[in-house]
């Protein structure tokens, strides 16, 4: 469901496939090629929510950003994993956030990093690019090869095919 807020509608483009069961609130703007799936809520009532092109959130995954604070920024090639949240932080292009990770306010996730599933990233924590972090908290675990990059480019590519099946499935 989409729904306006505030005067503001979400942005989709038709190259977009968002499930029927999804909430997309307010002051969100897919990019081209994006997903969202099934009881994903991209809740942009109180901050934007921006997620880049090719990227893709998952079921049950929340984004929210924190009220004049902090919004959700999601770059390009992102996957954001089943169940995850993201809560008033930026993710660079690149990256795959785990399922059931918590990124909390005004974190930065670095491009082409990994947070592994069920880590907890403390408000404030900044990412470096190409590295894996884990754990509750979330620390750094190591530097990320060509081989795990191309992991999280496989991962956001997967859900491009998902998101041509569905909206064929919908004659879109």
């Amino acid at each position: 469901m989409m729904r306006s807020y505030r005067g503001h509608m979400p942005q989709v483009p038709d190259s977009c496939y968002v499930d029927l069961s999804a909430q997309l609130i307010g002051d969100v703007t897919l990019g081209e090629h994006s997903s969202v799936w099934m009881n994903a809520v991209l809740r942009g009532d109180v901050h934007s929510i921006r997620v880049g092109s090719n990227s893709n959130v998952q079921d049950c995954s929340v984004l929210h950003g924190q009220r004049n604070l902090y919004p959700v920024i999601v770059g390009d090639w992102v996957t954001i994993g089943h169940n995850a949240t993201v809560h008033g932080c930026e993710v660079e292009d690149e990256c795959l956030i785990g399922i059931g990770a918590r990124l909390l306010n005004n974190c930065r996730i670095g491009s082409g990093s990994i947070i592994a599933a069920g880590s907890v990233v403390p408000e404030h924590s900044q990412v470096t690019p190409r590295t894996l972090w884990a754990g509750v908290p979330a620390k750094l675990r190591r530097e990320l090869s060509d081989k795990d990059r191309a992991l999280i480019l496989e991962y956001a590519k997967n859900y491009l095919d998902y998101t041509e099946f569905y909206l064929a499935e919908i004659g879109q």
